[in-house]
């Protein structure tokens, strides 16, 4: 396989000021891609700005002979997408891939999700996304190519990989996963490719130590999403120190009842067949 390079290529990522979004715009950017570095710089619980966090991964990237360029839009507000992809297309001249990888976590219960977080929640992680690729493919169906790369959460796919006071979070990362496929569909035959991303890397997000989980472990996959390499869409790609698998939906073993209905009791009875061995629906 030739070497995947970006030379001539436009880059946005979200939430590249740090973490995950900072080691794909570097990997990126020394393979010759122009980035859009766009960070907010907020705290962890979204409060806060500072254009500081975009700009120090600017420098260094143009430090080391890179194209990038800083944005700061605040995702919360519906005009955010469309600015950001404005911004890249009035620096840079085009726009060739979208990586969208902010996000933000808040633990709250059921009862603490009142509908100010619930909807902060569902800003950042539903509308921000599809605002941001309904302006990314306007740009992209005018040149015939594009790659976007939506950001997913094993949080969100599997009880086993939840934790008590997820559920807003986990909404929003699931969204993204419909969000994938409804592109992807739509968007067949026109050069635009739509995948997914479920890192798991050691960021202020992760809430345990763990070294070992490099955010540059997971990079890798996105830089190849994001390029001409990428010739498919609709994968999920789980990443975590170095290891890689793709994510689908399993269906299990279809149990025929024939064409009349069945009572309820009817269905009770084939529970753990239609379910799983276990009793639980199960989704690899």
């Amino acid at each position: 396989m030739s070497k995947i390079r970006f030379d001539g290529q436009v880059v946005v990522i979200t939430g590249a000021g740090r973490g995950l979004g900072a080691a794909y715009a570097r990997l990126i950017a020394a393979r010759g891609g122009s980035v859009v570095v766009h960070d907010a710089g907020v705290a962890g619980d979204g409060s806060g700005f500072d254009p500081s966090i975009a700009d120090a991964v600017v420098a260094e990237i143009t430090a080391a002979g890179g194209q990038a360029a800083a944005c700061y839009d605040n995702l919360e507000e519906q005009a955010a997408g469309a600015g950001i992809v404005e911004f890249a297309v009035a620096r840079f001249g085009r726009l060739d891939a979208l990586i969208h990888n902010a996000g933000l976590v808040v633990f709250a219960n059921l009862e603490q999700s009142d509908p100010v977080l619930w909807r902060r929640m569902l800003a950042i992680g539903v509308d921000a996304p599809f605002h941001l690729a309904r302006a990314a493919v306007l740009h992209m169906r005018r040149q015939g190519y594009g790659r976007i790369v939506l950001t997913t959460s094993g949080r969100a796919m599997r009880i086993e990989d939840c934790v008590p006071g997820l559920i807003a979070y986990s909404t929003a990362k699931m969204a993204q996963v419909g969000l994938m496929v409804g592109l992807a569909a739509e968007l067949q035959g026109s050069g635009i490719e739509v995948n997914a991303i479920s890192p798991v890397a050691a960021t202020r997000v992760l809430r345990r130590h763990a070294p070992e989980l490099l955010p540059e472990l997971v990079a890798p996959a996105v830089a190849f999403l994001a390029s001409p390499a990428c010739d498919r869409s609709g994968v999920v790609i789980d990443a975590a120190g170095g290891r890689f698998a793709a994510g689908f939906w399993q269906h299990g073993e279809a149990v025929d009842l024939g064409p009349a209905p069945v009572p309820p009791e009817g269905f009770a009875e084939l529970w753990r067949r239609v379910a799983g061995r276990d009793g639980a629906a199960k989704a690899g």
